[in-house]
């Protein structure tokens, strides 16, 4: 034992704080399996698909740093690869494991199961080299030390997936570059240019200094260039406001002096949108533009006034770029260089008023999403994590006030509806005995990946699951109506029943009227506590929030664009 290959690979993992594993089983990976199951320190999940696996690797990588799915060759890494796409634009590193042929039918006229019918054996690698920053196929016990290790340090290096195949031949051999103890894993991640950051920090500071009332705005790529704090210092130290886009909600402390909100153009939070288009400069740390975070495009900002800063380069006036140049080196030498400035803090202290409280419903009344979410926000405190699946639930969830210390997730860039149920499940085991996640979910999404609820049970874990039953995908709707967007209703309190299957591990219930969900969470928060709970949530098919009414038919102009002339 701690001799071979596959007792390498999992001794990274546990050493780089990947104590579990997502695996869907298969015959090209058992070896491999036995070899991960003799780590200490080092759990198997087995989830009931490979995308699943997928999905929940990528919730739990977004809690742990890094997350790892093993599932057998072609037949199951074809079945993963969609939630490892989502892995690649989110940016989470993914350590990708399948287990492959006998590497001697590498090179032969062999036809073998779980492929395509071919004897080359490589269009697994082939696929998954565009969703992933390296691939490597482990044939050969000599290299493999070598292999594995350099995947591993890109993945980490590059906060992407990789993808590793291993021969099922070669998992369990002992070899002499595989020691019981390795040599501690070590990465010196790459620095910044001395001469470009101090270039880069000399210019923003000037950009930024000679601004009347410039603002900060938060990106997802904070997570990935791992400058959450270093943000945050900058804010301290300006005075200038802060908003986040949507995908980095959760990425500042929104009970922060001078945290305006979500910037989403014209669904913003109310009052953030007039600070931040009406700055003379506004400073952006690690944006995404695409459709969905433009609002079809329609943000009213302009390079000319915007000084962009990516992970390893910073662009100034939408012309002067710096490469070389950390994110997190160049916020915290601009915190330091930079003048205090809090004129548009002022500016948003002076026109904010406080939103409405949403009145309590007559009795009877069937219940409202506003309502509903109303009492979604009662229950976080600084031991939940929200997870909001792709649809009305973005938007809904966007207007949800974090307390200091709760966690907030959401899939912004792929937009793969049925990711939640897997990020569910990764992320209530990764937070498992610390916090409570808090998943809201449309019915739509929920049918795709909806049987890993019994992988949620079978591992004990106890997210508190708002399943929103309107009929249909809603945020499809409000693009572009079709009867393709009408869905079979179930009857998911019996559901997840039938996979509880009187084991006592879940708890579910259905709520038609405010009444019924306030005594459902009463007992949910309570006696229910410790186990899952599904409150199916009966929404009118039509109930959606203002936001997703106005980024629906933005979105879907600027689908609609006429083709250019040819």
């Amino acid at each position: 034992m701690g001799k071979t290959l596959g007792h390498h690979v999992a001794k990274r993992l546990v050493e780089l704080g990947c104590d579990q594993f997502f695996c869907v089983p298969g015959d090209y990976n058992l070896m491999l399996i036995d070899t991960f199951l003799e780590q200490p320190g080092l759990k198997m999940i087995n989830t009931s698909n490979e995308l699943n696996a997928g999905y929940a690797a990528d919730g739990y990588a977004r809690i742990k740093g890094i997350g790892c799915l093993m599932v057998t060759f072609t037949v199951g890494g074809l079945s993963a690869i969609n939630a490892v796409a989502g892995a690649y634009s989110e940016s989470l590193p993914l350590i990708v494991i399948t287990g492959g042929p006998n590497s001697n039918d590498y090179g032969t006229n062999r036809i073998l199961h779980h492929t395509i019918g071919l004897p080359n054996f490589h269009q697994e690698a082939a696929c998954f080299k565009e969703v992933t920053a390296a691939q490597v196929e482990v044939f050969d016990l000599n290299s493999a030390k070598l292999d594995v290790d350099g995947a591993i340090a890109t993945a980490i290096r590059e906060q992407k997936p990789v993808y590793i195949n291993i021969c099922c031949n070669i998992a369990s051999e002992e070899h002499p570059s595989f020691s019981e103890e390795p040599v501690p894993f070590y990465l010196q991640l790459k620095p910044s240019n001395p001469e470009s950051l101090e270039a880069a920090v000399t210019a923003a500071a000037a950009f930024l200094d000679k601004a009347v009332k410039p603002v900060l705005v938060g990106g997802v790529k904070l997570r990935q260039a791992k400058a959450q704090a270093q943000f945050q210092q900058l804010a301290d130290k300006s005075g200038m406001p802060v908003a986040v886009m949507p995908n980095a909600k959760g990425m500042f402390p929104e009970d922060a002096p001078g945290f305006m909100g979500t910037y989403w153009g014209q669904i913003s939070t109310p009052y953030c949108a007039e600070i931040v288009e009406s700055s003379d400069a506004y400073l952006f740390a690690g944006p995404i533009f695409n459709d969905y975070t433009s609002v079809g495009y329609s943000l009213l900002i302009k390079k000319a006034k915007t000084v962009e800063v990516q992970p390893w380069h910073v662009t100034i006036g939408g012309y002067k770029t710096f490469t070389c140049v950390s994110m997190a080196d160049f916020l915290e030498a601009l915190a330091a260089r930079i003048k205090h400035n809090d004129t548009a803090r002022q500016n948003h202290e002076r026109m904010f008023l406080p939103p409405s409280e949403v009145p309590k419903a007559k009795e009877g009344a069937p219940l409202r999403t506003n309502s509903m979410f109303k009492h979604v926000q009662a229950t976080l405190d600084s031991q939940s994590h929200v997870i909001a699946e792709t649809g009305d639930s973005w938007f809904n969830c966007q207007k949800l006030k974090l307390p200091p210390g709760c966690g907030y997730e959401f899939q912004c860039q792929y937009g793969s509806i049925g990711w939640s149920v897997g990020a569910t499940l990764g992320s209530a085991l990764a937070l498992k005995g610390q916090k409570r996640v808090i998943a809201c979910i449309g019915d739509g999404s929920f049918q795709v990946t909806a049987t890993d609820l019994a992988t949620m049970m079978r591992y004990g874990t106890n997210p508190l699951i708002f399943l929103i039953n309107n009929g249909g995908y809603t945020i499809e709707v409000e693009i572009h109506d079709g009867p393709y967007n009408v869905i079979k209703n179930w009857d998911y309190v019996a559901l997840a029943n039938a996979m509880s299957n009187g084991d006592g591990k879940a708890w579910a219930t259905r709520v038609h009227t405010e009444e019924e969900l306030i005594q459902a969470l009463e007992t949910a928060t309570g006696e229910k506590a410790n186990q899952l709970c599904l409150l199916e949530c009966i929404i009118h098919k039509d109930d959606c929030s203002r936001e997703l009414l106005e980024w629906g038919s933005r979105v879907a102009t600027a689908n609609g664009r006429a083709a250019n002339p040819q």
